[in-house]
């Protein structure tokens, strides 16, 4: 019989469908990790930006441009981790 606590597109799968899906839930737990220890730095960053912003001349905004480049990873990392570890992506 069928685990009925699985979703009912994951009952009747093959060994190799399996092993599929728990790569592809691996993979998105690894990028979640990874966007949450970018969220640190964006939140230590965080810090530094409108010092940054205020007194850097011109167009020399190192710390700003670091956060920017964080916080883009945070999210894109974030929104694929969630997609793959949700199942909306189909097997292969």
């Amino acid at each position: 019989m069928a685990n009925t606590l699985l979703p009912p597109n994951e009952r009747n799968l093959t060994p190799d469908q399996v092993e599929a899906l728990d790569r592809r839930r691996d993979w998105g737990l690894t990028l979640q990790v990874i966007a949450g220890q970018f969220a640190v730095i964006c939140t230590i960053l965080c810090l530094w930006v409108g010092q940054d912003l205020t007194y850097s001349p011109g167009w020399a905004h190192p710390m700003f441009y670091y956060f920017l480049i964080a916080l883009s990873i945070v999210l894109v990392c974030g929104t694929a981790g969630t997609i793959m570890r949700r199942g909306t992506v189909p097997l292969d």
